[in-house]
């Protein structure tokens, strides 16, 4: 029931697959018109945050079900994200087949969905992650969480570039995930607070936000060249970046925690409640914008371009999620169907169940 969420979290959620879609919309038109905009200072000052935010809320209510049946666990927390995976990997797969076949053969996009089980496909490798996290997560719960958390954080330090997805990603952000597991309480005490202080949440805004700043666009000295840190300058250094993605996923709680409530929000809270709608079908219509813009050359500007391909691609993904609800067709694009679950409850249940 809406009524028994959290509000802030959803907001934070909100937040977090705006920021998602924005990386991915400012990326694609920045490759495609070979020019940088405006809107890359802004991915790039929320780089260090823009996915340990995302994996820190999504482990706060692991603790209330890791200890449920094994078979209704997995059904819950594993079975649920591979039927999401699986059927939009198969749409993305197709949806691009004509061109992977020109360049690549016939037995080109074959080869991309079997790829697709032990290298997680495009955008959706957080889907892909979820399980993988709740799984293990679930598998180590018996151990002292000063040693988990610990050892994840070493993992999240070391410089891990093996290629593989599933392994790198792992590392870099299993701690926020844990973290958020882990520290739930602490984390929601600390949302308390901040809701209870206004103006003491906004001066720590600030100050995060000017660190943050500073700490992103600083200029690399010459001596710290041979570390490489990819396009993120101090905030990809070891050590920086573990701190730049705790701090930027509580600034995230924060702000969440300020604006949930207010009138003009409500929009980016219902946004948070139905995020894995836009994480799943936001390629499509970011695609068709991006691809309209740069070609027709309406507007000049990148940045611009970049704006209005995010608004696409959260807007489209809205407006498909609401033409299922209203045909009464496609239910299955983001509800998991009956027969897609290995756990039945004994109390009466909808046919389907939500993908959020």
């Amino acid at each position: 029931m809406e009524n028994s969420r959290i509000g802030w979290v959803d907001t934070a959620k909100g937040i977090c697959i705006i920021f998602v879609v924005m990386m991915h919309s400012t990326i694609g038109v920045q490759i495609a018109t070979g020019q940088e905009g405006w809107m890359n200072y802004v991915i790039l000052f929320a780089w260090p945050f823009r996915m340990p935010d995302f994996f820190m809320i999504s482990g706060l209510f692991l603790g209330l079900v890791i200890d449920r049946p094994w078979l209704r666990y997995l059904d819950r927390k594993v079975i649920h994200f591979a039927y999401f995976y699986l059927l939009w990997m198969t749409i993305e797969i197709v949806l691009k087949s004509p061109g992977l076949m020109s360049e690549n053969g016939a037995g080109a996009p074959f080869r991309e969905f079997l790829l697709g089980f032990v290298q997680p496909y495009g955008t959706l490798w957080f889907i892909y992650m979820l399980p993988v996290f709740f799984l293990f997560t679930r598998l180590v719960k018996g151990l002292p969480v000063w040693f988990v958390l610990g050892w994840a954080a070493i993992l999240e330090i070391l410089p891990v570039e093996t290629g593989s997805v599933i392994f790198d990603e792992f590392c870099q952000r299993y701690v926020f995930f844990y973290a958020g597991y882990a520290l739930a309480d602490r984390i929601f005490s600390i949302a308390d607070w901040m809701g209870a202080h206004r103006r003491a949440a906004v001066a720590i805004l600030a100050a995060w936000f000017v660190a943050e700043a500073a700490i992103v666009f600083a200029p690399v000295p010459d001596a710290l060249q041979v570390i490489n840190l990819g396009n993120n300058g101090f905030s990809g250094m070891p050590v920086i970046s573990l701190i730049l993605g705790g701090a930027g996923a509580l600034a995230i709680v924060t702000v969440a925690t300020l604006l949930t409530g207010l009138p003009w929000t409500r929009w980016l809270t219902w946004l948070g409640a139905h995020s894995i709608v836009v994480y799943l079908a936001f390629f499509l219509p970011m695609t068709v914008a991006r691809v309209f813009l740069t070609k027709t050359g309406i507007i000049a500007d990148v940045g611009t371009m970049s704006v209005l391909t995010l608004a696409a691609g959260v807007t489209g993904s809205v407006m498909l999620y609401g033409l299922v609800q209203w045909t009464g067709r496609g239910h299955f694009l983001f509800e998991r169907p009956d027969w897609a679950y290995i756990d039945r409850p004994a109390a009466p249940k909808p046919a389907i169940q939500p993908a959020e």
